[in-house]
């Protein structure tokens, strides 16, 4: 009897602090994200990230790394200030917890050049498939991103900065494969994430 006490208090005292690492993370979303993230990491602008869906690691990493400027952002390095490494947790499994909305390719024809390259790459030039590391739906890991459903001008503009070496928070791996993207192989890549699901 006094072990089914002991986890029934442990599973209680747990299920509080969840409850309130999702209070503050509402509360921080509410605040600050839901401006250009939206609400349930819904971007609506290309210019902004779709978060919902994302790994709840990642996300946590990238907020430390605004923080600590190892990855560089005018806009996202006040937002973190004054947050700690457990608002950073809390935010991540708000969003991951979000349920990602399909959204239509603008351009059919592009995404299907876009998902050779990413599931096969192009061995004339070097480029590996994207899938290899990120998987064949793009979700990806907990240390790699959850590319699918991503604005395609957000994951374009990513990309480009891996190629000019601006963004170095990641995996160094993703600086020499940019840079071996031509630009139809860039913009195609992110026309068909932006399609998945």
């Amino acid at each position: 009897m006094t072990i089914f006490r002991s986890l029934l208090t442990c599973v209680l005292l747990f299920g509080a602090a969840s409850g309130q690492a999702q209070t503050r993370a509402e509360e921080i979303v509410q605040g600050k994200c839901f401006i250009c993230h939206g609400a349930d990491g819904e971007s609506s602008s290309p210019l902004f990230p779709r978060l919902a869906g994302q790994h709840a690691g990642y996300v946590a990493r990238q907020l430390a790394d605004y923080q600590s400027g190892k990855r560089k952002s005018t806009t996202m390095r006040p937002m973190v200030e004054g947050l700690t490494a457990d608002d950073f947790a809390a935010l991540g499994s708000y969003f991951e917890t979000r349920k990602p909305v399909a959204h239509a390719v603008d351009d059919g024809e592009l995404a299907q050049v876009g998902r050779f390259v990413f599931m096969r790459g192009n061995p004339y030039s070097g480029v590996p498939a994207c899938a290899s590391c990120h998987g064949d739906k793009a979700y990806g890991s907990p240390q790699l991103p959850r590319l699918a459903g991503q604005h395609a001008l957000y994951t374009e503009n990513q990309l480009k900065a891996f190629n000019k070496r601006e963004r170095t928070n990641d995996n160094a791996v993703m600086h020499s494969i940019a840079s071996k993207l031509s630009e139809l192989e860039l913009k195609a890549v992110s026309a068909y994430l932006s399609g998945l699901n």
